[in-house]
């Protein structure tokens, strides 16, 4: 089978290791990973929420729309990441929309119903399920937090911080984090701007507490990094 086709049963995906395709082999062929170009929407704010799914390929942004009509950014996820969970929540619409941000963006999508019954009687399952629901609502409890009560420089540092502890590869001292993001998506990820995420992260550089350029972002020391 090919990646695509296992997508599901990526290794290093935390929910999906137990979902091995001996497991489930009736599942392959009624989930055929969907391909989508740079700006396609996956789903649309408000439609109905019927599936969960899970980055193949490329990136998805997961945001919604202010009064104002401002899109208003909430996750960029990479391969292995999955959203939509919510619908196992009980969302009935969808809260927010998931937009392709790159060309050749492979996403799989499982029904709901689908991951119930595989559910049942899979305590592992369920467990790695409640875990990823939790972890997603702490992340949007502290990002709500950092809005309303933290400055735009320490929100930029607070969520380098979290992407090194998230994403980040222990070198010694060092930790180093693929980048995947422009200073433009950290900005919207923050609530800042991008004139002032390039002035801080060009501080911290100035500083020695980072180095960064367009594939990765090198935090030199994380205790220090403030």
């Amino acid at each position: 089978m090919s990646d695509e086709r296992n997508l599901w049963y990526f290794e290093d995906t935390d929910l999906f290791e137990v979902l091995c395709p001996k497991k489930t082999p009736y599942l392959e062929e009624k989930h055929i990973p969907g391909v989508y170009k740079k700006d396609d929407f996956i789903y649309f704010q408000d439609q109905s929420s019927e599936n969960i799914y899970m980055v193949s390929n490329g990136r998805v942004k997961i945001g919604t729309y202010g009064p104002d009509g401002k899109e208003i950014v909430k996750a960029i996820l990479t391969r292995g990441e999955v959203f939509g969970e919510l619908a196992l929540a009980g969302e009935d619409k969808r809260q927010d929309f998931a937009q392709s941000m790159d060309n050749d963006t492979h996403v799989c999508s499982m029904t709901i119903e689908d991951l119930q019954n595989l559910m049942v009687d899979n305590a592992e399952l369920n467990l790695k399920i409640l875990k990823i629901v939790g972890f997603r609502l702490r992340k949007m409890e502290r990002k709500i937090e950092s809005l309303v009560f933290k400055d735009a420089r320490t929100r930029i540092v607070d969520f380098l911080k979290e992407m090194a502890m998230e994403k980040g590869q222990k070198v010694g001292f060092e930790t180093m984090i693929k980048n995947h993001l422009i200073h433009k998506d950290i900005a919207s990820l923050t609530g800042t701007s991008r004139q002032t995420v390039t002035t801080v992260m060009n501080e911290l550089r100035e500083k020695n507490l980072i180095n960064f350029d367009r594939r990765r972002i090198l935090i030199r020391d994380l205790e220090k990094l403030v």
